[in-house]
């Protein structure tokens, strides 16, 4: 297993729970809180999904898939389009209201499609490109990419759960 083949399967583990976080999900449940403070399952996925493409794109010198494909227009959100979900408040969380799971889902394939068009191409030596010196010691691509899938996996076990808990309400 190279390099590019090990991305591909962590970034397939993502889209697998992340499916099964949304798919069969009624939309009140994707807005259910489990209290006032706590987030949803539509605002951890659209976060989540936020995020990978934020960083994907900046790293692969691609468009946002939000901007370039018009997810910012079908989701119609409250919040400026660059807009990731960082820094968000408890009110924040409650405006992101997805018309259905289909809208979620469809906006996260389409950034995990272009997520695998660029790790698809990595090799062992592109990982230790630095990709962001504002940190001390400077981001590689590599740990860009593994920090991108451990929170987009820690987001998606997180909706799991709510999902868990509202199904046995």
């Amino acid at each position: 297993m190279n390099s590019a083949d090990l991305l591909t399967d962590a970034f397939g583990r993502v889209q697998e729970t992340v499916h099964a976080a949304v798919e069969g999900v009624s939309r009140a449940d994707l807005h259910a809180r489990l209290d006032d403070g706590a987030n949803t399952i539509a605002w951890l996925v659209w976060h989540l999904t936020r995020v990978q493409d934020d960083h994907v794109s900046d790293v692969a010198g691609t468009e946002q898939v939000w901007i370039a494909q018009d997810w910012a227009a079908r989701f119609d959100l409250p919040f400026d389009e660059s807009a990731t979900g960082y820094g968000h408040s408890a009110e924040d969380v409650a405006a992101v209201q997805v018309k259905s799971g289909a809208l979620l889902l469809g906006y996260y394939d389409a950034v995990h499609e272009q997520t695998l068009a660029f790790v698809r191409g990595i090799d062992g030596r592109s990982l230790n490109r630095v990709v962001d010196e504002a940190w001390s010691p400077p981001v590689t691509l590599g740990v860009r990419l593994i920090s991108v899938i451990s929170d987009d996996l820690q987001h998606a076990g997180q909706a799991e759960f709510i999902r868990g808990v509202l199904s046995r309400r």
